[in-house]
């Protein structure tokens, strides 16, 4: 008897994604370093696929779709999930309470502030500069740590580092001449080794906006070939 070919969703997990996300960028950091691969669907924000839209209605990204039918939707639950079954640069090992404290630090009150510095006009209560020094709170705190190390938990980059910088590099990008003229010159240098990198290269190729015909798109596989030193 003739059988069907296995399906993209047979053979690979589904990963809905948008580049310029960073709740998305962080989650392809870990995929890609882990050396899974994973389905690749990049997405519109404006014309969001209904097959994303059955799965998780929230309709934010990034989602992972199991092949067991499980459904990831939070980006820290994507980057545990590929980390807990490939971790070739021991991410994981670096300082985990510390790097879960700093992460939730920049998921709460960081991304708050972040938010209304980049969006200023649809927050009139305060100004883009009031909103930007509160945000430098958190900023200061990393200069702090890289004062003393490399990375933001120890020597090498790990799941805090690959977790905050995507955030980092949206404050940044808000306002480059004043980011590169601040009192941070630690934290500019690891987000600069951050965006200068293959890893970072390797997360940020364009895709085209995946339609339901589309060919079967691979993203990850990439370990021994991206990291950051």
């Amino acid at each position: 008897m003739l059988t069907s070919p296995p399906t993209a969703e047979q053979i690979y997990p589904i990963f809905y994604s948008f580049r310029r996300c960073p709740y998305a960028m962080r989650a392809r950091l870990a995929i890609a370093v882990s050396g899974l691969s994973v389905a690749l669907r990049e997405i519109e924000l404006s014309n969001k696929p209904e097959a994303m839209l059955a799965i998780s209605p929230k309709g934010t990204v990034p989602v992972l779709l199991l092949r067991n039918g499980q459904v990831i939707e939070q980006s820290l639950d994507i980057m545990l999930w590929a980390l807990a079954q490939q971790d070739p640069q021991d991410w994981l090992d670096q300082s985990p309470e510390d790097a879960k404290r700093l992460i939730e630090r920049n998921d709460s009150e960081f991304k708050y502030y972040l938010d209304r510095y980049k969006y200023a006009d649809r927050y009139p209560e305060q100004t883009s500069a009031d909103y930007r020094q509160q945000g430098e709170v958190f900023l200061a705190a990393l200069e702090t740590r890289l004062q003393r190390t490399r990375f933001l938990c120890g020597a090498n980059f790990g799941l805090a580092d690959a977790a905050i910088a995507p955030f980092i590099r949206q404050f940044a990008a808000v306002d480059n001449a004043w980011f590169a003229n601040s009192p941070y010159p630690a934290l500019q240098h690891w987000l600069d080794t951050f965006l200068t990198s293959n890893l970072f290269a390797a997360v940020m190729r364009k895709y085209l906006p995946w339609k339901t015909d589309d060919p079967l798109v691979l993203f990850g596989n990439e370990a021994g070939l991206v990291s950051i030193k």
